[in-house]
């Protein structure tokens, strides 16, 4: 009996700069018989992100002419796994593929959420979200009444951050987004108390202007302009918690230059911690029973982008990288 195929996407060539629809070919690949432990699955949705851009990347990043890797949700279609029986909803990271091979190792089974969407599992509670939670409460350990500052803010994890900040009671939440568009959003849809569009003037003064007593807390989506602008308004003993550096993920090797006012780290007593999301896996029972009820109540939306079709998932990486979209950027590859 002949086995059928999957279509999967396969980097071919290392981009110089911005990546570019030539980096990616669409190829099929004959899906092989399941070993034992192994199930099939017939992928639904795939997340894209900013760090696939430094994945892209010769030293230590993703093989060319093989299969790419990211956040996906799938359904189990066939199966010699006894832990992953046919119709469960699984998480994995086989992704840029309509099909992908996991074991009880490689899946994680989803729980039944009764009133959460299922693209939520790759927005508020997949990697974006737990990325925002952990830098609020583990991180910058943010404090009720204080003000933060988010940059990035209309992305996944900004979008996740200010409505997570208002729930944990901060006083006053700022973001910087790339449109008059995505800050209007921002202030009316999400709960920031102010946004600007980083385009309209030093980063330093925009800041000036909405918090005028300073921050004592900043979530650096960016790094660059916008690190040195929340540091001279961070107040003493003010936090960073640094989640990632998207001015730098098409220059690599040619980042911004550091902060000039780096040094005011050490004369404001600042504290700055980078992390990695993987590294604070176990915070995800936290986020599930802080954010459940939130999400059946309204109190939470999750802000999402929603691109459909295999075809099209190079187009929304793309996209993502040029701020094509509001909240989490999400493949719908089948129903």
């Amino acid at each position: 009996m002949s086995r059928p195929t999957a279509r999967a996407v396969h980097l071919v060539s290392r981009p110089d700069g911005a990546p570019t629809a030539e980096n990616f070919a669409f190829v099929e690949e004959l899906i092989p018989a399941l070993a034992a432990g192994e199930a099939l699955v017939e992928n639904t949705h795939q997340s894209v992100d900013p760090y696939m851009r430094e994945e892209m990347e010769e030293e230590d990043g993703w093989e060319l002419h093989a299969p790419l890797e990211g956040r996906t949700l799938g359904r189990v279609v066939e199966s010699r796994a006894d832990a992953l029986p046919v119709g469960t909803l699984v998480f994995h990271r086989q992704a840029w593929r309509t099909h992908s091979v996991v074991t009880a190792e490689t899946a994680n089974p989803l729980p039944d959420l009764d009133g959460v969407p299922l693209s939520a599992h790759l927005s508020v509670f997949g990697g974006t979200g737990l990325s925002a939670w952990v830098a609020l409460t583990r991180i910058a350990r943010l404090q009720p009444g204080e003000t933060i500052f988010i940059s990035s803010a209309a992305g996944g994890v900004g979008t996740a951050a200010g409505q997570f900040a208002r729930l944990l009671g901060a006083g006053r939440i700022i973001g910087s987004t790339g449109s008059a568009a995505k800050a209007a959003h921002l202030t009316e849809h999400l709960g920031f108390d102010a946004a600007f569009d980083y385009h309209d003037g030093p980063i330093a003064d925009r800041l000036r202007e909405a918090a005028p007593d300073g921050l004592h807390v900043y979530l650096d989506n960016v790094g660059g302009d916008h690190l040195e602008g929340a540091i001279s308004a961070l107040r003493d003993y003010g936090r960073i918690a640094w989640c990632g550096a998207v001015a730098q993920y098409n220059h690599p090797r040619n980042p911004p230059a550091a902060p000039r006012n780096l040094f005011d780290v050490v004369g404001k007593s600042l504290r700055l911690e980078g992390f990695l999301v993987r590294n604070h896996r176990d915070a995800q029972p936290e986020l599930y029973e802080f954010l459940v009820p939130h999400l059946r109540s309204g109190a939470v939306v999750p802000d999402e982008t929603i691109v459909d079709g295999f075809d099209h998932v190079v187009d929304a990486f793309l996209g993502m990288l040029r701020g094509a979209n509001t909240g989490k950027m999400i493949v719908r590859l089948a129903e």
